[in-house]
């Protein structure tokens, strides 16, 4: 599992990377225009990725009261992508030190008033997929904007081509435990 972990500790430091490297050549104006998503620009969609991330480090380090940083947080789009490549290197630094029974702790945290509890893995497994959630809402934003030219392709398969090119570690043997990993929870959800 640590491995899978690192590799998409990895993907989710590359993929965001990509693609803010593509909406900065866009104006502030475009970046903060309002558009109808989840999130109601592209500014912040990207902050709340950032939030996010935020959000659960400091559930993992037992923070009673957790900031919230779109209450706080007021610089520009450069600045907001620079805060947040240094918190996702945290996650991956974080992950790389991590042993197994780390990994499989459950902790509890609180969120509207009512107290979860989640293993580190899940916690980490949800993070990463959810960055990929509006990594694909802040591509269609750019489709909406008109900016169609040079879009990159942020899938976990592109990061892997990527990887191989680069002559590092192949992801095929993590993508099979992956699918076993969906495939299992899966099944044990349904028992």
């Amino acid at each position: 599992m640590k491995e899978l972990l690192q590799q998409y500790a990895a993907y989710n430091i590359w993929a965001n990377k990509i693609l803010f490297e593509r909406i900065s050549k866009l104006g502030e104006e475009q970046i903060n225009k309002e558009i109808v998503s989840s999130f109601s620009s592209i500014y912040k969609t990207a902050l709340h990725l950032w939030q996010a991330e935020n959000i659960w480090w400091q559930r993992l380090k037992l923070v009673e009261n957790v900031a919230i940083l779109s209450e706080t947080f007021t610089g520009n789009f450069s600045e907001l992508t620079a805060g947040h490549a240094k918190q996702s290197q945290q996650w991956a630094e974080w992950v790389d030190g991590a042993n197994e029974i780390q990994l499989v702790h459950v902790f509890a945290f609180v969120r509207n008033k009512e107290q979860y509890k989640i293993k580190v893995q899940d916690m980490l497994l949800h993070l990463f997929n959810h960055a990929t959630f509006h990594r694909g809402q802040l591509v269609t934003m750019l489709r909406q904007l008109g900016e169609v030219d040079k879009i990159p392709s942020t899938d976990f398969a592109t990061y892997c081509r990527v990887k191989i090119k680069r002559n590092k570690k192949s992801c095929i043997v993590l993508m099979q435990l992956f699918k076993y990993f969906v495939f299992n929870l899966i099944m044990i959800d349904h028992l």
